[in-house]
């Protein structure tokens, strides 16, 4: 498979980030919301007939394949016209993956898919750069969505969501025999691999035709 990655920070900035939203989420930031980072992230009715579990990781190439090809036809064709929806999952490849893992979740619920998405867009910029400063590094996205420093040193060194996250690694690891990223388990049947549009919403359609697995 080619990968395609952006690794342009002033582009994730002016599409996700910048202008008008910025701002706004700069005054949503001061007012200081409470965040729960244990919660569900999802995106998607929670009413849609089809319920995909998204495991991923956010140094995971093929996820970022996922993210920036794929989604932006599932979103409008798929999520947006209510007939799925995507839980999200960690499952992070190493450290890096697993401490940004935990700085999305500091983030509120709504902002967290802008937020990986732009992790996913830039991917080059902050996971693989030579002698990266990763706690620098990502703290610059983390920024343009309103978290302020403390925030986000909170979330880095927070070793019980850490241990959340990963626990929840391993119980996918033996319900679902998750070996790579992404995988999805949709309506309880697990496709692993980051497909193409048209094969998505194939497995979307067919598992709307199909009663879900527990």
């Amino acid at each position: 498979m080619l990968i395609t990655r952006r690794s342009t920070l002033s582009l994730v900035g002016a599409s996700l980030f910048g202008g008008p939203a910025l701002a706004a989420q700069s005054a949503a930031a001061s007012a200081a919301p409470v965040v729960n980072p244990y919660s569900q992230r999802s995106i998607g009715s929670a009413k849609a007939p089809v319920v995909a579990l998204e495991f991923f990781s956010l140094t995971c190439t093929h996820c970022a394949h996922f993210a920036t090809v794929t989604m932006p036809k599932v979103k409008p064709n798929l999520v947006d016209t209510g007939k799925l929806q995507i839980i999200y999952h960690d499952f992070p490849l190493d450290q890096v993956a697993l401490k940004a893992a935990q700085v999305a979740r500091y983030l509120p619920a709504e902002q967290y898919y802008p937020f990986i998405e732009a992790l996913f867009a830039a991917q080059d910029d902050w996971a693989f750069q030579p002698g990266e400063d990763y706690h620098a590094s990502i703290f610059k996205y983390a920024a343009l969505a309103g978290m302020d420093q403390a925030t986000y040193n909170t979330a880095w060194n927070d070793d019980k969501l850490a241990q959340f996250i990963l626990s929840g690694q391993q119980e996918a690891e033996k319900m679902y025999n998750i070996n790579a990223t992404p995988t999805f388990v949709i309506n309880g049947t697990v496709h692993p691999g980051a497909a193409e549009y048209d094969d998505f919403a194939a497995m979307v359609e067919a598992a709307a035709k199909a009663p879900a697995k527990g």
